[in-house]
């Protein structure tokens, strides 16, 4: 009895000690933005008893290396269902390294889309296109649940904004996707005007989009590219912008480089 009493004593003293160290770790994660992170039973049916109980024992790391180049293999094999099932565990494992999200994206939304449509298994153009779509949508998927993980980032926002606009043909999302990057510390210095070229396509957003366009204008001589003088003219036509209000792109464009 003495002995029982000892243990019980000797566990609520190891749970005082414990909680205080548990809610600090889990507020860095929260901070880490790591919350979201499970092992659960649905990556155990993905990786195995030997690689989940590896994961438990903290070679999260290497065992997401290792599944990325069994993914890697996969592609190789064109085994997109298997391959999908690796890029989900890898991801599940480490939330937080931006390569895995946008690898996988990037062969969903791109290679694989593009085996669908090709696929001469397939005689059907409407189910190629079917399958072609459902790859698009796993890309984006794939971002959406990565910037869950990292939305202090800018990378996977501009990826999404890339498939929004080169896939889908979604300008209205693209801008949007875009104009998220942009406002992330380490946002690269393309994205706002990528925003606002795809701002300017989309339906009723185009006052808009030529108010942004006009100031990127006046920042200087190194702003004006084609497409940004091209747009501008566009969108002066659309919104019949009174003569005298008009920006004369003519002499920028003899020096003006694409984009």
């Amino acid at each position: 009895m003495k002995r029982l009493f000892v243990a019980l004593a000797a566990l609520l003293i190891f749970g005082a000690v414990k909680l205080p160290f548990e809610r600090s770790l889990a507020a860095e994660h929260r901070r880490a933005f790591f919350h979201a992170a499970e092992l659960n039973l649905e990556l155990r049916e993905q990786i195995g008893q030997g690689g989940f109980i590896a994961a438990l024992s903290g070679f999260r790391s290497v065992l997401a290396d290792l599944l990325w180049i069994r993914a890697h293999v996969a592609w190789e094999n064109t085994e997109w269902g298997r391959m999908k099932l690796l890029f989900d565990a890898v991801t599940s494992l480490q939330p937080r390294a931006l390569p895995f999200w946008e690898g996988a994206a990037w062969q969903m939304a791109y290679n694989a889309s593009v085996a669908a449509f090709n696929d001469p298994d397939q005689p059907r153009e409407a189910l190629r296109q079917k399958a072609q779509r459902e790859y698009f949508q796993l890309g984006e998927q794939y971002l959406l649940r990565g910037i869950k993980f990292n939305p202090d980032r800018a990378i996977l926002f501009d990826r999404l904004g890339l498939i929004y606009q080169d896939k889908m043909k979604d300008p209205c999302k693209a801008a949007w996707a875009y104009g998220e990057a942009a406002k992330r510390k380490d946002a690269m210095p393309y994205v706002q005007r990528l925003a606002l070229y795809n701002l300017a396509r989309c339906p009723g957003r185009e006052a808009e989009a030529y108010s942004g366009l006009v100031k990127l204008f006046h920042k200087g001589k190194e702003e004006r590219l084609l497409t940004l003088l091209t747009r501008i003219d566009e969108l002066q036509e659309k919104l019949n912008i009174p003569p005298e209000q008009r920006i004369d792109t003519a002499p920028d464009r003899k020096e003006a480089t694409p984009r």
